[in-house]
């Protein structure tokens, strides 16, 4: 569990993380598509790592697979590692696997405990979820904006640093975005949402 012996208040929390971005910080996402710069979604967080399999050992394609079942989650892996190649579709299973450990990592050394996650907030409604949580006001699925909304903008700016000081972390993070916007793109599509626009980063 994500925990801390003097952990702040939840809404103090928030205010801290979001405090720094709001002003003058940057309001585009470093891999495209506008920054979300309010307060993370800590209860879509919650549901998200609980259906990865828990903090400890959390997983993007039990993730996948909890929130699509694996005929849907097999078909777009076959899609996908078609379209980039298994070894980039590999990196990107596993690389988003390290971006959440990391992403929580962050969040514990800032006092953030998750919230139960909702009872309601699993399956198909955990992936539509994650898609309007994606998706700008254009209607372009962003996973830096996700990722924003899971986190914080400014955690999500500490994870992407993690990555990119470490040899081919910058064309591994920009693989990670890049698939991420693919694969939720197909995923919205699949759940009947198509008025969902495909980044430009893809």
């Amino acid at each position: 569990m994500i925990t801390k012996k003097l952990a702040l208040p939840l809404v103090a929390v928030c205010a801290l993380l979001t405090a720094g971005v709001a002003a003058g910080a940057d309001t585009m996402n470093m891999f495209g598509g506008p920054a979300y710069l309010g307060q993370p979604d800590l209860e879509l967080t919650a549901a998200l790592v609980k259906a990865g399999g828990g903090p400890e050992h959390f997983s993007t394609a039990k993730a996948l697979t909890s929130m699509l079942g694996a005929k849907t989650v097999n078909a777009e892996v076959a899609k996908l590692t078609k379209q980039y190649g298994k070894d980039k579709v590999d990196s990107w299973l596993k690389g988003t696997d390290a971006v959440v450990a990391d992403a929580l990592k962050h969040a514990t050394e800032q006092g953030i405990k998750l919230p139960a996650a909702p009872a309601n907030l699993h399956g198909k409604a955990l992936a539509v979820a994650l898609v309007k949580a994606g998706t700008d006001k254009d209607g372009v699925y962003w996973s830096g904006r996700c990722y924003d909304v899971l986190v914080s903008h400014g955690i999500h700016n500490a994870v992407m640093d993690d990555i990119n000081a470490q040899k081919g972390g910058m064309t591994l993070d920009q693989d990670v975005h890049r698939i991420t916007n693919q694969a939720f793109y197909d995923v919205a599509h699949a759940l009947g949402h198509k008025h969902v626009r495909l980044a430009s980063l893809h």
